[in-house]
């Protein structure tokens, strides 16, 4: 198997509220100390209680969002100290929900990431195509652009710091999951990028999360692709089945 460790990140989106935070909380402490690193993000006003409530667990709290600026006049906005002083190490950026619907472009994710990494942030990029977009055959082309503008603000070594999310954008909270050989293919290309674009060391170290209507029930043959290293889960992160996803991974990736 991969030397990659395993990786399930739980994003809540805009969901819940405080009971809800500390009822959920139990359920997350029941997930199993394995060999899966395990985040979950919730929405911003929720992130210190979280934090607080999993604190001295093995489970990290994420933000799904942050700004590229330093401190200054940006109203509405969380920078990167803000995600620090709430002891947080790592941040979702470039979800496909804040590239199309709030606009977010390539550049944008990608200064986001960067400012991140450089204050010792690990940033789950992610990255997908739309439906129009894989019926066109530009599957790689979308998914290649936008690691293309991350790749032209890291140095090598900011690598380390990134785990890449791949999620079609067709199939995030549609309940229509790509085949694990669909999702294989994607994955195997964007490795297979990275050592070319970066370097084979990169392309060997990098966790390639699957996102995209991820559960219970499609886990386990997904998980067994050799290039998958973990998924970011959308709606099943509000469910106890968040458990069994972290728990099916980790026995598919011994």
């Amino acid at each position: 198997m991969s030397a990659r460790r395993p990786v399930v990140g739980g994003n809540f989106k805009c969901n819940g509220d405080f009971a809800f935070i500390k009822t959920h909380t139990e359920v997350l402490k029941t997930i199993p100390k394995n060999n899966v690193e395990v985040y979950v993000a919730p929405s911003a006003i929720h992130l210190k209680t979280l934090a607080d409530n999993l604190k001295g667990t093995h489970i990290e709290v994420a933000a799904q969002n942050v700004y590229y600026e330093k401190p200054g006049a940006w109203t509405g906005e969380l920078n990167v100290e803000m995600l620090l002083d709430c002891g947080l190490k790592t941040v979702i950026i470039g979800h496909s929900e804040r590239r199309r619907i709030m606009g977010e472009t390539n550049e944008q994710s990608a200064k986001k990431a960067a400012r991140a990494i450089s204050l010792g942030m690990t940033v789950a990029f992610c990255i997908g195509e739309t439906l129009e977009e894989r019926n066109a055959g530009k599957v790689d082309e979308v998914n290649f652009a936008q690691l293309e503008a991350l790749r032209a603000v890291l140095k090598e070594a900011d690598w380390k710091n990134v785990i890449i999310a791949y999620e079609p954008v067709w199939s995030i909270g549609t309940g229509v999951v790509a085949s694990p050989e669909q999702a294989q293919e994607v994955h195997a290309s964007i490795r297979k990028w990275l050592g070319e674009k970066v370097s084979k060391a990169v392309a060997d170290a990098t966790r390639i999360q699957y996102g995209g209507s991820v559960n219970a029930a499609n886990c386990a043959a997904l998980g067994k692709c050799p290039d998958i290293d973990g998924f970011l889960v959308g709606g099943a992160s509000l469910k106890p089945e968040f458990v069994q996803i972290v728990t099916t991974l980790g026995d598919v990736k011994k």
